[in-house]
C-alpha cells in the first residue's frame, strides 16, 4: 500500500513538473507575442509622431507664408484708391491693356496711359499670359 501511494505521488508529481513547464513555455510565448505587439506599437506611435511632425511644420509654414500674404495684401486698398483717384484725363489700365494688345511697348504705355514703368511691364505680361 505503501508502494501504491509512492507511485501515486510520483505521478502527482511528474504530472505537476509537466503542467509547470507547459505554463512556463506557455508564458514565454506570450511574453513573445506580447513583445512583438509592443514593438509594432511602438512603431505605429513612431510614424504617427513623424506624421504629426510633418503636419505641424506645414501648418507654420502656411502660416507664415499666410502672415507674408497678408503683409503683401494690406496696402492694396490704398493703392486701388490711388489709381481710382487718378488723373481722369489719363488712359485707364483697360486701355492700356489694349494698346498692349496692338503691340504697344512698355515706353508707349508709361508716356500714354500714365503708369510706371512696373505697373506698364505688369500690363504687357498680363496680355501675354492670355494671348
Amino acid at each position: 500500500m505503501l508502494e501504491v501511494a509512492v507511485v501515486a505521488l510520483a505521478f502527482f508529481c511528474v504530472l505537476l513538473a509537466g503542467t509547470c513547464l507547459w505554463l512556463i513555455l506557455s508564458q514565454r510565448q506570450q511574453a513573445l507575442l506580447q513583445a512583438e505587439r509592443d514593438s509594432q506599437r511602438d512603431q505605429r506611435s513612431k510614424e504617427l509622431v513623424r506624421r504629426l511632425d510633418a503636419y505641424l511644420a506645414g501648418s507654420i509654414r502656411m502660416g507664415e507664408e499666410l502672415h507674408e500674404l497678408r503683409r503683401v495684401v494690406a496696402p492694396l486698398p490704398d493703392k486701388l484708391n490711388q489709381i481710382e483717384q487718378r488723373d481722369p484725363n489719363s488712359l485707364s489700365f483697360t486701355q492700356a491693356a489694349r494698346l498692349a494688345g496692338l503691340g504697344a511697348s512698355v515706353d508707349e504705355l508709361t508716356q500714354s496711359c500714365g503708369l510706371s514703368t512696373a505697373e506698364a511691364e505688369l500690363v504687357r505680361k498680363l496680355h501675354r499670359s492670355k494671348a
